[in-house]
């Protein structure tokens, strides 16, 4: 069984099941994303069940996932490594599937590094017809047995292999979220990746419509999925905006001189050592500036962090590139957010999303941002920020020389940017823009009842 919110007395509300993918451990964008959103829905009057599949999520504020998860990392994993592992019975195998068990495994099983994955990125994309056919039955059956939803949202197409099976069960709308499932993908040796992304085409034929977060992302996707047009819809990010959080100061943390921030996962794709090179000239060229890097930093990039962050460090001056590490909390990390006069996000893959973008805009934090992806889409929405030209690291340092000359101009932009941001993605506002998206296409679909 899953735990099911109560629905309370209004028996009439929307009930969605939102199918999230664990990080292992670490911080997700995508499945925090999903958390929040789940959250949005609810406050919308949505009866909005967030089901975790392989590892549990980690986020940094309320969790809203239900406590059981679904086709653990474990049994998934030895399904497709172990031979006859995927004939044992369910009852066997589901100690493995234990919450607790799996975050506590998962810790020490390797990554969820996807040149690692090939084999069973493709295992698992082949659905009920795959070695995970028992633990994907089983996630199908509670949906349409216990939880008996109105509409299914994929958080990912890399979940897309469930689709087949759950149609033969379920007559409602089902949608995929796209947010992210290329740098996967792309990362997969070329034979697997092929492989994958046939699937994925095929496994999401009886797919509904595609969420993307951004018009980059929908017409990118679209053509590498070969996905029409007219069934991707575009939906707001969601962020969680509490009047506790919007009274973050210029804290502690803040000093006198011009701060330079980087808030991401710490990896190469993410582009933090395109900010470390031109750290040293930077600093050089404006003495009262200091750099400060936080986020999450996965083991397999730590030594290539420490050397590029080493390299950066040496000869600027002490404490002039500070390492702030992963703040657990979110209200720490809205603390280093709100002490940054801009935020430099460097990266090479080209967004989909751009939340770290919003997190910083929401504490009055400008961006600078190469010209890539779903960057220019936030900069324009934001009102505020600086775009470079990317793979430029000689007019990234120009720009952050711009920024550091216009510090009168980036601080009567800081209630801009969390106007705008509380007018377009708080939870309220942006829960009911993908409520109403969700019921147009809801009423729209035959055989779909309406829930409202």
């Amino acid at each position: 069984m899953i735990d099911l919110p109560s629905a309370g007395d209004n028996v009439l509300r929307m009930k969605i099941a939102l199918i999230t993918a664990g990080g292992a451990g670490m911080f997700c964008g995508s499945c925090m994303q999903d958390n929040t959103l789940a959250r949005a829905l609810r406050l919308s009057g949505a009866d909005a069940f967030l089901i975790p599949t392989y590892t549990p999520i980690t986020v940094d504020e309320d969790d809203a996932s239900s406590g059981r998860v679904f086709m653990g990392g474990i049994n998934v994993y030895l399904d497709s490594m172990l031979p006859g592992w995927k004939w044992l019975p369910r009852i066997l195998k589901r100690p493995l599937d234990s919450r607790s068990v799996v975050a506590f495994l998962s810790r020490f099983s390797g990554s969820t590094d996807a040149a690692k994955l090939g084999p069973l990125t493709v295992d698992m994309l082949h659905g009920a017809a795959g070695p995970q056919r028992s633990e994907i039955v089983e996630l199908c059956n509670a949906l349409t047995r216990d939880i008996r939803p109105d509409v299914i949202l994929f958080s990912n197409a890399l979940l897309s292999g469930l689709i087949p099976e759950l149609r033969a069960q379920f007559s409602g709308p089902i949608h995929v979220i796209l947010q992210g499932d290329d740098i996967f993908l792309n990362a997969l040796p070329e034979r697997y990746r092929t492989q994958a992304i046939d699937l994925i085409r095929t496994n999401c034929q009886s797919a509904d419509t595609f969420l993307t977060h951004s018009d980059y992302y929908s017409e990118y996707m679209g053509a590498l999925l070969q996905i029409p047009r007219e069934r991707v819809l575009q939906i707001p990010l969601s962020l969680d905006i509490s009047e506790a959080d919007l009274s973050v100061p210029r804290n502690e943390l803040s000093r006198d001189e011009f701060t330079v921030g980087y808030f991401a996962r710490i990896c190469p794709e993410k582009g933090i050592h395109h900010l470390l090179e031109v750290a040293p000239e930077f600093l050089t060229h404006v003495d009262d500036a200091r750099i400060v890097i936080a986020g999450y930093l996965p083991e397999q990039h730590r030594r290539w962090f420490q050397t590029q962050f080493q390299r950066a460090a040496r000869g600027v001056g002490e404490g002039r590139i500070e390492w702030l590490g992963s703040p657990q909390q979110r209200i720490d990390k809205l603390r280093i957010l709100a002490a940054m006069d801009v935020m430099c996000l460097p990266t090479e893959y080209h967004e989909p999303k751009g939340l770290p973008v919003l997190e910083a805009a929401f504490t009055g934090t400008p961006s600078v941002l190469p010209r890539h992806g779903a960057f220019p889409e936030r900069i324009h929405a934001l009102g505020a920020g600086y775009l470079y030209e990317p793979g430029s690291t000689e007019n990234l340092l120009g720009v952050l020389k711009q920024a550091a000359g216009e510090r009168d101009v980036l601080q009567s932009q800081r209630e801009t940017l969390i106007s705008n941001v509380r007018r377009h993605h708080a939870m309220e506002s942006s829960g009911q823009a993908v409520m109403s998206a969700l019921e147009a296409k809801h009423s729209s679909i035959p055989g779909s009842g309406s829930a409202i």
